[in-house]
């Protein structure tokens, strides 16, 4: 998984039961939308997010509608679990880097 999808499922991890749109998981993730958008194009595809358009009224808003994301509640211990598998390899490259540096000292 690449750190970018890493960053797009922990914000919205940050608060599971909250949805966000686009520009703010961007913001959370430290993304550009180019970036985003593809990334929860594709885990909705595969099922790990839910999306639904806002009702508002464009002219009245001064600003096109948003589309919210969530992690869904299905998916939750499948997102987790690949957050942790994550983790754990990110600390044993560490592990490793820090073990070949002090053999090479």
């Amino acid at each position: 998984m690449t750190l970018p999808t890493q960053l797009v499922l922990r914000a919205l991890m940050g608060d599971p039961s909250r949805e966000l749109y686009g520009l703010q998981i961007c913001a959370e993730a430290g993304l550009p939308s180019g970036t985003v958008h593809p990334i929860l194009a594709r885990l909705e595809g595969i099922g790990w997010l839910s999306s639904r358009w806002e009702e508002a009224d464009t002219h009245e808003e001064g600003r096109p509608r948003r589309r919210y994301y969530r992690i869904d509640p299905v998916a939750m211990g499948l997102v987790q679990a690949a957050l942790l598998r994550c983790e754990n390899s990110a600390t044993r490259i560490s592990r490793l880097r820090s073990n070949l540096a002090e053999g090479a000292s």
